[in-house]
């Protein structure tokens, strides 16, 4: 599948271009467009958090929440946005987004730039939802002395506006940032967070570059804690055979090539969970059967963000039709039925 705008796109720097989506998808809400039929074999839950569909748009699309409407016209069941860190940050200098054309995919060392929680929730407390569910993303600025305190000061900000707040603890590209992804620095943060988060569900975003033991300690942690759901995962620091000229930029990969490894770690998280906690997929999802795929290995949810830089605004649509179709050719009534089987 390709799309008219893709020539265009690509003929200018990939961070420029992803600005201009944006821009394009804020303006594209304000016109009027048909609602989604709602399909009952595509409805979903999460704790008492009902989804229309279970494609979501991954965090790091839309950091500042300009384009949550448009995103949702796309046919997303939700949209997340962030990461939203307390303080306004620039992230690392550029060039720091970079298209791999030949491998489908995307290196990103972006560093969490973003305008702050006031203007990020500020658009999210405007923005019109429909029968969509919003998702926050929350994590801690790049200096700060006390990064606990940072992410309290997000999910306590983000939790009265959010159907759901995340908690990222997953980018590559803030130094040391995946250290709370362990032990001690882990319980600390989620007993903080869970208690700052009222009734409001609370995610936790981990990385895919996990070992067994890493992930079998974030299963305990966040079924212990009282966590919502855990999403595996984010971009990957590791490099399978890569045939593009820029594979050898520092950052996350994200795209085709970290199917394999996201497909992976979701069935090690989901044979250490043993269904104690809902689980939501990301990671090289670019069709309804690699969606479908997930679903069946316990995926509640599954999010996508670099498919849409090669696949376009119709993929949404096209991916929920096959997943639909890989349902009724199963005999499967709905999500849940094919996540359990």
């Amino acid at each position: 599948m390709s799309y008219a705008l893709r020539p265009l796109l690509f003929a200018l720097d990939a961070e420029r271009a992803h600005a201009l989506t944006l821009k394009a998808l804020s303006l594209r809400a304000k016109l009027p467009a048909p609602a989604s039929k709602p399909n009952p074999r595509l409805a979903t839950r999460i704790s008492d958090l009902a989804f229309a569909n279970p494609l979501g748009v991954a965090a790091g699309l839309d950091k500042d929440g300009v384009a949550i409407e448009g995103l949702f016209g796309l046919g997303f069941g939700a949209v997340e946005i962030g990461t939203l860190t307390p303080l306004p940050q620039s992230g690392n200098p550029k060039p720091r987004l970079f298209r791999l054309v030949a491998d489908r995919a995307v290196i990103n060392r972006m560093g969490f730039n973003n305008g702050g929680l006031e203007g990020g929730l500020a658009r999210a407390r405007a923005a019109r939802r429909g029968a969509g569910r919003l998702g926050i993303n929350v994590g801690a600025n790049k200096d700060a002395t006390d990064r606990v305190a940072d992410y309290v000061a997000g999910v306590s900000a983000a939790a009265p506006l959010a159907d759901y707040v995340t908690i990222n603890i997953s980018s590559p590209n803030t130094p040391g940032l995946r250290d709370l992804q362990h032990g001690a620095a882990l319980d600390e943060l989620l007993v903080a967070c869970t208690a700052a988060r009222g009734t409001t569900p609370l995610f936790l975003k981990v990385a895919p570059d996990l070992d067994a033991a890493a992930i079998d300690g974030i299963a305990r942690a966040a079924i212990g804690h009282g966590l919502d759901a855990i999403i595996m995962g984010n971009t990957t620091i590791s490099r399978p055979p890569l045939r593009s000229p820029q594979a050898g930029e520092a950052g996350g990969l994200s795209g085709a090539p970290l199917a394999t490894l996201a497909r992976q770690r979701l069935a090690d998280l989901r044979s250490a969970t043993g269904g104690g906690i809902a689980l939501i997929a990301a990671g090289g999802i670019d069709s309804g059967a690699e969606a479908y795929a997930r679903i069946r290995a316990g995926a509640r949810l599954v999010q996508l963000y670099s498919a849409l830089v090669y696949e376009g605004p119709g993929l949404a649509r096209h991916i929920l039709a096959e997943l639909d179709a890989c349902l009724v050719r199963d005999g499967f009534a709905d999500i849940a039925a094919a996540a359990a089987a």
